[in-house]
């Protein structure tokens, strides 16, 4: 999750984006690393950047509270690394997701189910004719 330099509006639209599918920097609870974010910012966000100004606004909100948040405070540096592997997005590995068939194979069914069709069918037509 890296928003890269907090300082110029790349970082901020970065952060911005971030904010806009997640309501903290990690988990659901404010934590030390919504601190350290809160904390490089200096100054709220500009208008320009919506679900990062709510974040700001949010964690700006607990006040001295923002120093007990849970879980152990990062250097911003963990934060700033535009590149990072969570916001990465995973590469597929590997073709195919059908290799493996854990339910069994859908024409098998489908064959058996035209098959009991076809018979129920044809007792049905030696009923009708009797």
């Amino acid at each position: 999750m890296g928003f890269g330099d907090l300082k110029t509006n790349a970082g901020l639209k970065s952060l911005d984006e971030f904010l806009a599918d997640n309501s903290y920097i990690e988990g659901f609870q404010a934590s030390q690393a919504d601190t350290t974010v809160f904390q490089a910012l200096k100054s709220p966000p500009s208008s320009e950047f919506p679900h990062a100004l709510r974040w700001y606004n949010h964690i700006k909100s607990f006040g001295n509270g923002i120093t007990s948040f849970p879980g152990v405070k990062k250097d911003i540096s963990a934060f700033a690394d535009a590149s990072s592997s969570a916001s990465a997005k995973p590469s597929k590995a590997g073709g195919d997701d059908d290799d493996l068939d854990l339910f069994g194979s859908d024409e098998e069914e489908d064959a058996e189910a035209e098959k009991l069709k076809q018979d129920r069918v044809k007792q049905y037509a030696e009923k009708k004719s009797k």
